[in-house]
């Protein structure tokens, strides 16, 4: 007997599970979503209110503006969801893990992650801790609600799944992967308002090529962003290091 291998799976938990698939039900990820390489589920955290208005938030506690989600519901909401025990589970938030693309991929191998997408104020702390949260960050600044943080997260892990991407090789040769951003690229016409294709690209020496996207790689990572430049160079002086 055959068994089916289980597809990568996203479980969302948000207060407005109408936003999804959304983006996600479109292009790469919808057509894999279509065609049950990964699944997505979105509940509502609404279900587990235990009054008739369905109150999932209150008042900070020591005062503040705004409300903040209350532990005792969103945790009723995690339980509810009954992943399994080697399932991921990652809140959304500013003050969260930045994500990489070495997260990224970490997540992509496994079985699919439990997302929380906070609102308000914020998530209370206890429930955090006491669910094991991972806080997830997609970069310094504040959204209404983790909701397009998720969809970000999910589609740049569902393009790393088996059998999504058309050439294996588009998903090694892109920023971040080897610590660096992306070289620039170009296609036809050779020509476009005066500006040429670099003639090294056309050459067909594909040592030179290569040669040539490394460097304009480095060079474009040490400019606009300094702190992977950084690293990279740190763990350059690792390695060498550990060589000698």
């Amino acid at each position: 007997m055959t068994t089916v291998p289980t597809p990568w799976r996203a479980t969302v938990l948000t207060l407005f599970p109408e936003m999804f698939p959304g983006p996600l039900g479109a292009s790469l990820a919808g057509k894999a979503l279509a065609g049950g390489l990964w699944a997505l589920e979105a509940r509502d955290i609404r279900d587990s209110a235990t009054d008739k208005h369905r109150s999932v938030d209150d008042t900070p506690a020591g005062g503040g503006p705004g409300m903040v989600l209350r532990a005792d519901v969103l945790a009723a909401a995690i339980d509810a969801a009954d992943i399994a025990p080697d399932r991921p589970r990652l809140l959304m938030s500013p003050r969260g893990r930045p994500l990489t693309q070495s997260h990224v991929a970490e997540l992509a191998t496994g079985p699919g992650p439990l997302i929380v997408c906070g609102r308000f104020e914020g998530v209370d702390q206890r429930v955090i801790e006491a669910r094991g949260l991972e806080e997830v960050s997609i970069g310094d600044y504040v959204l209404s609600g983790g909701e397009i943080a998720a969809m970000a997260l999910i589609d740049a892990c569902v393009r790393l799944l088996p059998g999504v991407m058309g050439k294996q090789a588009s998903g090694t040769e892109e920023s971040f992967s080897e610590g660096l951003l992306e070289y620039p690229q170009y296609t036809r016409p050779q020509e476009f308002e005066g500006r040429q294709i670099p003639e090294i690209l056309i050459s067909g020496d594909h040592a030179r090529v290569a040669a040539w996207r490394l460097a304009q790689s480095e060079s474009l990572t040490a400019v606009r962003r300094p702190d992977l430049w950084a690293r990279k160079a740190a763990r350059r002086g690792t390695k060498n290091t550990t060589d000698g």
